[in-house]
């Protein structure tokens, strides 16, 4: 069995804290009750909404091995085992550093505007190749996540990939100071959180904080193409950077895509890697993924993987779920193809998910369609970069779209007639149409920020898709 995660003498030195019960060893930690697993240390959170106070005592029934609480709940066994702090959130930060601090893996940090949770989950596929590699779960990149995920950190990790998220100035920087990356990875900078930034050069800024925490010695890598390079650059510089590739179709590039291919199925990919001409496939279809190929094997370079292993490796990449994800749902006397984009969007990211939809494989026949939900924290903009969208729609030879959300009524009106399948106010709504219009063979595109809960329409599909099985095994 492995070591624990964490003993309760190293979590009481890590917080400063108060402890009470018997000793413990936790081999994970949690802040959700209701994923609590055996052996794993609760950390009470305080959120706006909840308080997880109200959970310890379930959290303790369940298996979990202590509760790190900055209160101590009612009706607690006399020999609850406890750690009692001032803050629990400070908690899981001092937890955090110390997992930093023990650790001897190689770090990088990610961060962008779009592109961060693909870029990282290609990152732990082609370092686990190398070595035991730890990654944030998801899109754990905030105040709370980014801390859970470094406290999760295993003893014997030879690598860890941590993203680092933020829709307001000033949110990465101490999160990058408590992560510490070897390496920082900089995506992309585009009009994404508008709402909060006066301009994208304002986004690029908040994005360069990530280079605050690299540690000395370490390496920057920059999208090359970005109209914001130079700035990104610079900002390493200052930040005592000197090992700094980019990546792109620039002809300076350090790492540079000649040529792409997108099948069904996957992207092929040639690129030069400094001098190295490489062809390799990432077992996920779309250009985006060909261009954050480039940034991970940089980054995996950077930390000590030999460049053909960490190619070879992306060939076992496949789609999180919401970002790229296919379904094959059987569907009255055939089929459809659902591509499930639903966990987020902004203007770059759903042009790219039209490509990917123009490109998909389908019956001769068959109708490729849009299930557009509102892109949201845009800001003044957000009307005419949901109509900006019209173009694309067109170029990409699209049949029909349907939009969700008071935001996406801009496309709906800026779309030719004969494209509109439809607009609803939100994605419950147009979960009704897209049901009753589809048929055997389109393949379907479906994206929105999260907030435009556009998953509905998915799990909507699904269950159209399943209920005449569930009806068949009834009887009915």
């Amino acid at each position: 069995m492995s070591a624990a995660l964490w003993t309760s003498a190293e979590a009481l030195a890590a917080t400063s804290g108060r402890a009470l019960g018997p000793a413990w060893e936790a081999r994970g930690v949690c802040i959700d009750s209701r994923s609590v697993a055996k052996g794993d240390l609760f950390v009470a959170l305080a959120g706006p909404n909840h308080d997880g106070h109200a959970f310890v005592a379930g959290a303790l029934r369940d298996g979990a091995a202590a509760a790190l609480v900055h209160s101590i709940p009612d009706g607690l066994p006399a020999d609850a085992p406890l750690l009692v702090v001032n803050d629990t959130l400070d908690g899981l930060r001092a937890l955090a550093a110390a997992a930093r601090a023990r650790s001897t893996a190689r770090i990088i940090g990610v961060t962008g505007s779009v592109g961060k949770t693909s870029s990282k989950e290609m990152l732990k596929l082609v370092l686990d190749a190398a070595g035991p590699t730890h990654a944030s779960v998801g899109s754990f990149n905030n105040h709370w996540g980014v801390p859970l995920s470094l406290a999760r950190l295993p003893r014997d990790a030879q690598f860890a990939v941590f993203e680092l998220g933020m829709n307001h100035p000033g949110e990465i920087t101490p999160l990058t100071t408590l992560v510490r990356p070897h390496v920082a990875v900089v995506t992309s900078v585009e009009a994404v959180h508008m709402e909060f930034f006066a301009s994208t050069a304002e986004i690029a800024a908040a994005k360069a904080e990530i280079f605050a925490g690299v540690e000395a010695g370490g390496t920057a890598i920059l999208p090359r193409d970005n109209p914001h390079y130079r700035f990104l650059r610079d900002a390493a510089k200052a930040a005592g950077i000197k090992r700094i590739s980019g990546f792109g179709s620039h002809i300076e590039a350090t790492a540079r895509l000649l040529d792409f291919a997108v099948d069904p199925d996957a992207t092929v990919v040639f690129a030069l890697i400094g001098e190295e001409a490489l062809s390799y496939r990432v077992g996920v279809p779309g250009q985006q993924w060909a261009s954050n190929s480039l940034a991970v094997l940089l980054a995996a370079q950077a930390a000590g993987v030999p460049l053909p292993l960490a190619a070879h490796a992306l060939a076992g990449m496949s789609a999180p779920k919401g970002r790229g994800q296919r379904k094959h749902l059987a569907w009255t006397d055939g089929a459809i193809e659902v591509i499930d984009e639903s966990y987020n969007a902004s203007p770059v990211s759903m042009r790219a998910a039209l490509a990917t939809l123009a490109a998909a494989k389908s019956p001769r026949g068959a109708r490729r369609i849009a299930v557009l939900g509102d892109m949201l924290e845009l800001g003044e903009a957000s009307a005419s970069l949901h109509a900006g969208l019209a173009p694309s729609v067109v170029e990409r030879g699209i049949d029909l779209v349907f939009t969700a959300g008071p935001l996406m009524q801009s496309l709906h009106d800026a779309l030719p007639p004969a494209k509109r399948g439809g607009h609803a106010a939100d994605a419950d709504a147009a979960a009704a149409q897209v049901t009753a219009a589809v048929k055997a063979g389109d393949v379907l595109v479906i994206k929105g920020s999260a907030g435009s809960r556009m998953s509905r329409v998915v799990k909507a599909l699904d269950e159209q898709a399943a209920a005449p099985v569930a009806s068949a095994n009834t009887g009915r």
